[in-house]
């Protein structure tokens, strides 16, 4: 006797819709398709994010570095390392001080 398949794809108006079986331990697996469609691998983690309409949004939590590019604003000006070092020791000094 065949097993059901713990999810099945179906196509509705063009999109593409994975359903999955949750267990007795609230666990369940993402559907290829989905991991394949967000580059998920072994080891990434998600989101799931509930919008205001109730749906429930699969978001990878897991960022390539080059997908932030762009996120932050320029540095308002630019520090050498020298300067960086210098005001870590100063703040490193100041805590030590501070106890």
């Amino acid at each position: 006797m065949n097993q059901p398949a713990p999810y099945d794809i179906i196509l509705t108006e063009g999109k593409e819709v994975a359903t999955a079986t949750i267990t007795s331990k609230g666990q369940t697996t993402i559907p290829k398709a989905v991991r394949q469609h967000l580059k998920l691998r072994a080891g990434d983690r998600v989101e799931f994010v509930i919008e205001r309409d109730g749906r429930v949004v699969l978001v990878p939590a897991t960022l390539d570095i080059t997908q932030l590019q762009g996120v932050l604003a320029p540095a308002p000006r630019r520090v050498s390392l020298e300067e960086m070092d210098e005001a870590i020791a100063n703040e490193a000094t100041r805590r030590h001080l501070r106890r």
